[in-house]
């Protein structure tokens, strides 16, 4: 959806918050699957966290992109919400590994 979201209108041409915007959400999925590469439990919460904080990147970003009027409200708050969600997850994962 990023990538979607990006590619179109005075989004696409700010290719410093576009490609910020888009590392941070791949960045969510490449440090979840690199932690799970890892040779422990611990190493693997270290790099759920920081998938955590890419998705707070993200977050911070979508605002950079609505004050911008690149995007409207409703995309704002699916993709906010979106990330929020995977956000939990991640920390309900952390949780149950430390356990």
């Amino acid at each position: 959806m990023i990538y979607r979201l990006t590619a179109q209108g005075k989004f696409a041409k700010d290719f410093g918050l576009r490609d910020q915007i888009q590392r941070a959400a791949v960045s969510i999925m490449a440090n979840v699957s690199e932690g799970f590469d890892s040779n422990s439990d611990d190493e693997f919460i270290r790099f759920l966290r920081y998938a955590l904080r890419s998705g707070t990147e993200l977050q911070s970003h979508l605002y950079v992109a609505l004050d911008q009027a690149y995007i409207d409200r409703d995309a704002f708050d699916s993709l906010y919400n979106q990330a929020d969600k995977v956000r939990s997850i991640i920390s309900g994962f952390i949780r149950y590994l430390r356990s």
